[in-house]
């Protein structure tokens, strides 16, 4: 017979099964437990049950391994033998909290039970063992509550109400004021809400307790607040959870016990103090329910609160605390990063009941890596890694004061961070209007268009009712570094009445809202924001990063303000100017809108040549705040058709402004429609059918070059990117006519520059016939955006109708618009490379899709050999520590202990 899996690991005295190594498979809890066991750490004995079981608990229909049952049972009898008492014995009873614990840290996202094996026998036992007859029907309320909730599907509220019941007949405000013939009352009461919900008792035998706890904390893994958090943490749904058994220690049995969580340093700030708070008399979970307000750790700490250091624990038990600071310290030398540390004191006795690497804000994670690396305890390698690149959004923008009272109306997808308050618009028009006036404003939309961008541009923030975190709201407020909230299904917005309900609450245009992109919450009125601070922390690691990486990082921008932003981030170039960007603005879209009504080249011609002046403005303004960066500059790609009105007020007024009749418009508006736009007349199309456009735009970008230089004498050497290409015939042909516009050009002006030619690719064929295309291309810049959705078959505008249900069922790891689907698009994306420089060994490789900006795909970037990734302005520090991460990595640095 083979031999029977192993699906148990225990730790105890002198016994330990597992490492901090193993967190893939007994989870972070489980595997810190062992570790701290071996290290010879007060932790009370218990037991793993691995990640492989919740695996074959979903593949099975909730059901267990064999020889499972029997592991845990010989497991809980080393138990029983660590500490002298009996699971279900009336005399001695053991008690134990059955816990979760996944690889990543995911706090409070899931379920946990305390002093189980309780019941109306073993509370007799505990009574009598304890001395502490409230203590033993204290714990046993808590048990029922908490089981109650977590295993019987009762809602908790119910318990509350007969707890508080009890609490207003014997006029006690505190649970712990309770005594004991009042908690007796309160655990029949709990017994009889049972019976009266469920129609059965209140289970009694130990061992039901026991798996009934072990399936609800493996069944709360796929409950809604896990599969959300796991959602925005990227944490694949295929990791699961552990399940961890461990002994009870009780810090309820009176004042010389207390239970508390704390920290090796602040998490909020970084600084190397102790930070922390703990509660007398308590148990775990009534530090995080708030019932009680807790008292800090140290003197120092509560006179830094404002309240009583005699009432620290510092002061009300010194020689525990001494003992707590001298595990602190050997915790963190030990896993050589900050620890958020659970422990309860029992009887003057300290216990600790879990480690794991600290939650912190960026600020602090900046501040612990560059304080622990010249300290010494790490390596300035292990310090980039140590930091969350996404995480440095938090620094970029402003945030609100988190001492500001807030209303709550709404919630929505945080798709931009930064948060802002300002008044109710809904039209973009409007929102230039007011903002011209100088007036704060908040666009709210159902959901925006193109035609939008000027609105977009001059609000403080975006709101919409639709879209998800790629759609163009999310995209462009990125790219502008707005805050923007998306997704607010709960908004009711009539354009007709100029206002919005959300909440139960109507607010009407020019009325006060604040929206928050980073968590996506809608509030009432103006809250206040704490403008970022680019600490010395970030300066120094930022410059760490730099010397290691190999990817350069450059930015999306086509305004002076975005330039201007990505250069203060650090950013060494544009990779993508879009032009069709500049179009949209208020002194050029008339003749735009000329050119595309006129009937023949000549017209169009005219139309562009009222446009050269400013695009050569633009591109002269871009040219001088990036000096001597490369600057990447994308022909026209939209279809036509997204620069004309569609309403007949806005048609009434185009005609009336180009002098033409309404029906003129129309005509022309008929003649553009198209089934699908996106795979329509647009990109390097436009260049073969209307030629005139790209050659306005490369004379204006070739003269822009020239004056540039002239002016500062900068050799500017612009990078000309032609997108859509699918054929290298098309790229010939556009090349061929846009090489004899920069000749003339350079002709007429008696001065000759240098610049490239490449192509976006972002059609799957491109991808494929790289080493064609290679011979008319100077380089590639891969726009991921259009070619996911060409490559999956998707709409980015549309996926979020179905894209949850993809995930949970495994089909996608991740968002594929967020982070680039390597094993599809990416193999794409490295044929290209492959076949590209196989053509042109000194072929340009780049990427400028909204994955340039996120760190799992920097690292794919990274892989392939790219030269550089090109992200919005916000976005440039975020990409300069991933490429160094990524670097590192490829190079097989270690990175320690990372939560």
């Amino acid at each position: 017979m083979s031999e029977t899996k192993k699906w148990v690991y225990s730790f105890g005295r002198g016994r330990v099964e597992g490492a901090a190594s193993q967190r893939a498979l007994l989870g972070g809890k489980g595997a810190n437990l062992a570790e701290m066991a071996a290290l010879g750490l007060p932790v009370p004995p218990g037991f793993t049950i691995s990640t492989e079981v919740c695996a074959y608990y979903y593949r099975h229909e909730r059901g267990y391994p064999p020889g499972l049952r029997e592991q845990v049972d010989a497991a809980l009898k080393l138990i029983e033998e660590d500490v002298g008492a009996r699971f279900g014995d009336p005399e001695e009873p053991l008690l134990v909290s059955v816990r979760s614990g996944a690889p990543v840290s995911m706090p409070g996202m899931m379920d946990t039970v305390l002093n189980l094996g309780l019941s109306d026998r073993t509370v007799e036992g505990l009574a009598r063992r304890s001395g502490d007859r409230r203590f033993a029907f204290d714990s046993y309320r808590r048990f029922i509550q908490m089981y109650g909730d977590v295993v019987l599907g009762i809602d908790h509220y119910l318990f509350e109400e007969r707890l508080e019941a009890v609490k207003r007949e014997y006029r006690v405000r505190f649970d712990h004021e309770l005594d004991a013939k009042a908690l007796e009352e309160l655990v029949d009461a709990y017994k009889a809400l049972v019976r009266r919900e469920l129609g059965r008792e209140f289970p009694q035998d130990p061992h039901e307790q026991l798996w009934g706890a072990i399936g609800a904390v493996f069944g709360s893994w796929m409950n809604q607040r896990a599969q959300t958090y796991r959602k925005l943490h990227n944490i694949p749904a295929d990791m699961g959870t552990a399940v961890t058994v461990q002994a009870m220690v009780f810090g309820n049995m009176g004042d010389d016990c207390c239970t508390g969580v704390a920290f090796t340093r602040n998490p909020s700030t970084g600084e190397r103090s102790y930070y922390g708070e703990y509660l007398v008399n308590a148990q775990g979970e009534d530090v995080v329910a708030g019932i009680r307000t807790p008292q800090p750790l140290s003197r120092a700490m509560a006179r830094a609160g404002g309240g009583d250091p005699e009432q620290s624990m510092e002061a009300q038990m010194p020689a525990a605390y001494a003992e707590l600071i001298a595990v602190f310290e050997r915790l963190e030398r030990h896993y050589r990063d900050m620890q958020d540390i659970e422990f309860t004191v029992q009887k003057g006795r300290l216990f600790v009941l879990q480690t794991r690497s600290g939650k912190r804000t960026a600020q602090a994670a900046l501040k612990i890596a560059v304080d622990m690396a010249q300290e010494g305890l790490i390596t300035r390698e292990e310090a980039i890694l140590r930091v969350d690149p996404a995480s440095l959004d938090q620094l970029l923008h402003p945030t609100l004061d988190p001492k500001a009272e807030r209303k709550v109306i709404a919630k929505g997808l945080p798709a931009s961070p930064g948060a802002v308050s300002g008044k109710v618009v809904f039209s973009a028009d409007e929102a230039e209007r007011r903002a011209a006036a100088g007036e704060a404003v908040i666009l709210v939309r159902i959901e925006t268009s193109p035609d939008d961008i000027h609105g977009m541009h001059a609000a403080r923030g975006i709101l919409t009712a639709r879209g998800g975190m790629t759609s163009h709201a999310a995209v462009v407020a990125r790219g502008m570094g707005k805050p923007c909230v998306c997704g607010a299904g709960d908004l009711l917005i009539s354009y007709e009445e100029q206002a919005f309900t959300a909440g139960g609450v109507r607010v009407a245009a020019g009325e006060v809202i604040t929206i928050d992109g980073a968590t996506g919450t809608v509030m009432l009125g103006a809250v206040p924001t704490v403008e970022p601070q680019l600490s010395g922390d970030f300066a120094t690691l930022m410059e760490w990063a730099d010397a290691v990486r190999r990817l350069k990082v450059r930015t999306n921008a086509e305004t002076p303000a975005d330039a201007r932003t990505a250069v203060r981030f650090g950013c060494e170039g544009i990779g993508l100017c879009r032009t069709e960007h500049m179009f949209f603005q208020e002194d050029r879209i008339v003749a735009m809108r000329e050119m595309i009504l006129a009937t023949d080249g000549e017209g169009r011609k005219r139309a562009l040549a009222k446009i050269l002046p400013m695009q050569r403005d633009d591109f002269i303004e871009l040219f001088t705040i990036m000096g001597a960066r490369p600057v990447t500059i994308r022909l026209l790609d939209p279809p036509l058709h997204e620069f004309l009105p569609r309403s007949e007020v806005e048609i009434g007024e185009v005609a009336a402004g180009l002098g033409v009749e309404p029906r003129i418009v129309r005509r022309r508006l008929k003649e553009l429609e198209e089934a699908n736009p996106m795979l329509g007349l647009r990109g390097c199309r436009l260049g073969i059918v209307y030629p005139e456009i790209y050659e306005m735009q490369v004379q204006a970008i070739v003269e822009a070059a020239i004056a540039v230089h002239e002016r500062t004498g900068t050799a500017v050497v612009p990078e000309i990117m032609v997108p859509l290409v699918g054929s290298a015939r098309e790229l010939a042909l556009i090349g061929e006519r846009l090489a004899a516009v920069a000749e003339r050009v350079m002709s007429e002006k008696g001065r000759r520059i240098t610049y490239l030619l490449g192509t976006m690719i972002e059609v799957p064929r491109a991808a494929l016939r790289a080493f064609e295309i290679a011979e008319h291309a100077a380089f590639f810049s891969f726009g991921t955006n259009d070619l996911t959705q060409m490559t999956l078959g998707l709409s980015r505008d549309d996926s979020g109708k179905f894209l949850d249900a993809y995930l949970e069922a495994g089909i996608f790891r991740t968002d594929p618009f967020r982070s680039l689907d390597t094993e599809g698009v990416g193999e794409l994306v490295r044929w290209a490379c492959e076949r590209g420089r196989a053509r042109r060994p000194d072929l340009k490789l780049g990427i400028c899709g909204e994955h340039g900006g996120d760190p799992a795909s920097i690292a794919f970037c990274e892989e392939v050999g790219l030269d550089y990734v090109s992200c919005s302005p916000y976005r440039v520090p975020i990409a300069r520590l991933a490429a160094a991460q990524a670097a590192l990595r490829r190079r097989g640095a270690s990175a320690g202990s990372l939560e």
